[in-house]
């Protein structure tokens, strides 16, 4: 009898496609929670607070970042970083994508280039600008993201694009995410 039952469990599975793994039909959006990306800087912890010297009141550089477990197939590698607690809606303060599938780390102070030698692009902050904008907020603590994902494509993003460019353009591309927050408040 329990032999019956499993191959009746088997057949239904089957049958429906009710069985959800990585080749039965799940999002890269659904795979990809299932695959965390590791942030991290060697600047701040995560919740820690952010230097001076990535932000508007410093020298305005981008922090150095590191990442680790980025799956296999990975094409490229993005970057979103924003402020969700800005007055106006969510603040974004860098947009970078198709940096190569090997790299595993920033280094600090990115340079503010919508191309970068290694191939990497760079879109527009709501700084209106390419490349990092770091924490300025108007007051009180905000909280600041590094999203980090992996992506099986590279992506044809023209000049100029912004996050929301860049969130369309990795929709059905992500493989794994991760994120790394940090705050800050002015002096």
């Amino acid at each position: 009898m329990p032999r019956v039952l499993l191959a009746m469990g088997a057949l239904a599975i089957t049958i429906c496609g009710c069985e959800r793994d990585k080749g039965s039909g799940q999002s890269s959006e659904e795979r990809s929670r299932d695959m965390a990306i590791s942030v991290s800087s060697s600047a701040f912890q995560e919740g820690g607070m952010i230097p001076a010297k990535y932000t508007c009141d410093g020298n305005d550089l981008s922090p150095p970042l590191k990442w680790e477990g980025v799956p296999e197939g990975t094409k490229s590698i993005a970057l979103i970083s924003d402020d969700p607690d800005a007055p106006v809606g969510t603040w974004v303060h860098w947009v970078t994508w198709n940096i190569p599938p090997v790299a595993r780390e920033l280094a600090e102070g990115v340079p503010p280039k919508p191309r970068l030698p290694d191939g990497s692009r760079q879109g527009v902050s709501d700084f209106g600008r390419p490349g990092y904008g770091g924490p300025c907020p108007p007051g009180g603590t905000h909280r600041y993201y590094f999203k980090v994902y992996a992506l099986d494509t590279m992506l044809e993003l023209p000049n100029g694009a912004r996050k929301a460019d860049l969130v369309k353009g990795m929709k059905g591309h992500i493989l794994a995410e991760g994120q790394l927050m940090g705050k800050y408040s002015r002096r």
